[in-house]
């Protein structure tokens, strides 16, 4: 019978080809997006969900209370790791880790006449117990005992020493970016695999951190990142409540609580307001996996909608059938196994299409996602397919099988009763909803990105590149400077300590005469060289920059507008403020400018001089760029010989701020075009198959003196109605999940009217384009071939 029902449905794709070839492109489309929205979802899900005690596995984060809020960050005190497993009963193993969240240090590691740029680590002796970084060399209980140990990748001893077993014992010299010296290789792990969020090459031991930068273990300061494993059934929520002021008890000047959340939720889940978890990454694979459910289903009503207006073509075949005692179950199975079938076909041409645009939709998401087929993938390929061929073909199957041969014998030429009639358009308004929603996110998203790059941050960052000061750079940074001056594309160079993309210090630590007892400003805090605001382009509102005139400046700090303002300092030029117990005088006001992104509202900032470096920033003449980068070169290849140069455009830095946010508007960009494309195939498919059916009264009409037009414009008139329906439901909607998403900017775009109406006459007018083709056809056809039959 199965075998029966396979020919009959090949059969009858092959006679309706122009329908079969709709659905297939349709269903097709909509399959390879969900398969393509699932491999970037499942690579993200799978973020750091690798580690063997993953449930156990916490990091300690704070809440810091200030003026403005409660502001929840990663860094924790340098102490609390080993303190919490003293003291806390719970913690079973517990580690430090710095520099804190995904941030390292950047140097050059060294042996004999080999060398190596490298990210690295401080972390405490338990780092390998606790995290599941397999070591392929080395006693993961000891590897990082000895306060000059450290522990390399397989990647770093593959090329430094040929094997990982060659790399123990071995000594290494490291030239970094606050510090450099020989340590000697203990352990070898193994690389990071790419689902691992925090990355780096190397690990020191923490114990050499206490004893470079002692100021790192006063519970004043929050410079770690903090995880500990839990014992056992512990009560989370209980667990939280105790150590929530335990860095009040060891430092009564403090404004920190702490918590714990799972350490794999801090990939997706690291978007915290007013010390309240809002989301995160998480929200964006909610979103597209949305997406791609929507367009699975408008693909799915393509189907439906098509199956049912074909239904008097079938009319004498089911008649036929049930006159002759086929029951309803008998032919419910035979359009579901059509529905399969024709689904199936549409999972190869799926598979063929990943395929395909897998490198291109790599080079989107950035990730190198590949499709191999596994025991995972193969159930998901499987449901996805099923799920696809079951909503697609159940109601055309039960539709179909329900239709009374009576009925039918009596002269039924298949029209539809009110009721499905509503229901099919309701499916066709259902589809524009979708398709409008996305192209209005597409508008909102480009015109907010666009604002984004093209915002006055308060500083030039065009022309400006940046490197890192490794190796010797490091250890005479004005050396550097003043011979890269020399070369006559460079405007002006300088460096800092961080960067203006948010990696720089904070502090609560400033005291001012008139400062309230009970006041708490945090300050963002950038260190920097001679040269570092006019290399910038910031703009003075009073004062002056640091200067070689006056030294090394060491005594001298620069605010910007919104720190005197929340300061309350008149006449701020000469006066004093102490910062961490020294004194500082204020040399300069600079202008507000932007150091973080523009979901962050403008900061107390300042400037201090620092004779360290550890980014080098120029700024090159336009026009000038390649000659000038190829000296660059030269003089740092003198200062670290065989190690590649290698910088970065600031503008790049800082589009890397919102490259989630480009990856959402390209995408979301191509996901409409999708949807509008299955959408419109499923308007035209109906708009023939109503033609076909009105052919005769078309044909009266024209007899009768009908223009083409008024035919025309008689066809496209009820598709246009749902159209309008579609942009009426779907604009408020986009409106709500447009404004809230803007909402997370600190500076943004506002939404107006036209942007709804620009959307709505495009929709209008692909669905005109999309059903006139149709009209005109059926419209411009002889009468005498439309009336031969009568």
């Amino acid at each position: 019978m199965l075998g029966n029902h396979l020919k009959i449905a090949l059969r009858n794709m092959v006679r309706d080809r122009q329908f079969t070839l709709l659905n297939l492109i349709g269903l097709s489309t909509g399959m390879a997006c969900a398969f393509l929205i699932y491999l970037w979802a499942n690579d993200e899900l799978s973020k750091d969900k690798f580690h063997e005690r993953d449930h156990q596995l916490f990091q300690v984060m704070k809440n810091n209370t200030d003026s403005r809020g409660i502001e929840t960050d990663e860094d924790t005190p340098g102490l609390l790791a080993s303190t919490l497993l003293k003291e806390i009963p719970e913690v079973e193993k517990s580690v430090s880790v710095f520099p804190p969240a995904d941030f390292t240090f950047n140097g050059i590691l060294s042996w004999q006449d080999t060398h190596m740029k490298a990210k690295s680590k401080f972390a405490d002796k338990d780092f390998f117990n606790i995290f599941s970084h397999p070591l392929i060399q080395g006693n993961k209980a000891s590897v990082l005992l000895d306060k000059n140990a450290i522990v390399i990748s397989e990647a770093l001893a593959l090329r430094l020493f040929k094997t990982p077993e060659q790399a123990i014992g071995k000594i290494v010299n490291w030239e970094g970016e606050r510090y450099n010296g020989k340590f000697h290789v203990t352990g070898v792990f193994k690389t990071l695999p790419t689902n691992a969020s925090i990355q780096f090459d190397m690990l020191f031991s923490y114990s050499y951190l206490n004893d470079k930068f002692p100021s790192l273990t006063d519970w004043g300061s929050s410079n770690a990142s903090t995880y500990i494993i839990l014992k056992k059934n512990t009560d989370v929520a209980e667990f939280n409540r105790k150590i929530s002021n335990f860095v009040k008890s060891k430092f009564n000047a403090s404004t920190l609580t702490l918590f714990v959340r799972p350490y794999s939720d801090r990939y997706l889940y690291g978007e915290y307001e007013n010390g309240v978890l809002v989301g995160g990454r998480i929200e964006y694979v909610r979103l597209f996996s949305i997406i791609g459910i929507f367009i699975l289903l408008i693909a799915c009503i393509n189907f439906i909608n098509l199956t049912t207006a074909q239904a008097s073509r079938k009319l004498k075949e089911i008649g036929v059938k049930k006159t002759i005692g086929a029951s309803r179950k008998v032919l419910f199975l035979q359009y579901m196994v059509e529905s399969m079938l024709l689904t199936f076909c549409s999972l190869i041409a799926a598979i063929a299409l990943v395929v395909l645009l897998l490198p291109q939709f790599n080079s989107i998401i950035g990730k190198q996602l590949a499709f191999h087929f596994n025991e995972h993938l193969f159930f998901w390929i499987l449901g996805i397919t099923l799920f696809t061929g079951i909503v697609a073909g159940f109601y055309p199957s039960i539709y179909l099988s329900g239709l009374k041969p009576v009925i039918i014998f009596k002269g039924w030429t298949g029209k539809s009763a009110a009721g499905e009639i509503w229901a099919r358009k309701g499916l066709v308004i259902f589809q524009f909803i979708v398709s409008i929603l996305l192209i209005l996110s597409v508008t909102v998203v480009y015109r907010q990105m666009k604002f984004i790059q093209s915002k006055n941050l308060g500083y030039d960052r065009h022309n400006v590149i940046t490197f890192t000061a490794e190796g010797k750079i490091a250890e005479a940074p004005e050396t550097f400077l003043s011979e890269i001056g020399s070369i006559p594309g460079v405007v002006n160079a300088s460096y800092m300590d961080g960067d203006l993309v948010g990696l720089h210090s904070g502090t609560t630590g400033v005291d001012w005469e008139g400062k309230k007892t009970d006041k708490i400003v945090d300050f963002e805090v950038l260190g920097g060289g001679y040269d570092l605001i006019e290399t910038l382009g910031i703009k003075m509102k009073d004062g002056r920059s640091f200067s070689r005139k006056f030294g090394l400046d060491s005594s001298g700090i620069i605010f910007n507008e919104a720190a005197i303002e929340n300061m309350g300092i008149s006449d701020p030029l000469g006066k004093t403020v102490m910062v961490w117990g020294s004194k500082r005088t204020i040399i300069g006001v600079v202008k507000n400018f932007h150091f973080e992104s523009l979901y962050e509202p403008m900061k107390p900032f300042f400037f201090l001089f620092k004779p360290a470096a550890n980014n080098i920033l120029v700024k090159i003449k336009i026009g000038h760029t390649q000659e000038t980068l190829a000296g660059l070169e030269k003089i740092y290849r003198t200062y670290n010989l065989g190690i590649p140069f290698e910088y970065r455009f600031l503008d790049e830095s800082y589009q890397e701020l919102y490259a989630a946010e480009q990856r959402v508007s390209v995408l979301s960009k191509y996901f409409a075009i999708l949807a509008i494309i299955i959408s419109c195939l499923g308007l035209f498919g109906l708009a023939a198959f109503t033609a076909e059916r009105r052919i005769k009264e078309i044909g009266i009409r024209k007899v009768l003196g009908a223009s083409v037009s008024g035919i025309v414009t008689m066809l496209s008139r009820d598709f246009i109605k749902l159209v309008l329906i579609g942009i009426l439901i779907a604009s408020p909607v986009a409106w709500y999940v447009l404004n809230n998403w803007l909402g997370k900017f600190a500076y943004r775009i506002e939404i107006g009217w036209w942007v709804f109406l620009l959307t709505g006459v495009v929709a209008i007018v692909i669905a005109l384009i999309t059903v006139s083709f149709q009209s005109i056809k059926a419209a411009l056809v002889n009468p005498v071939k439309s009336l031969r039959s009568e």
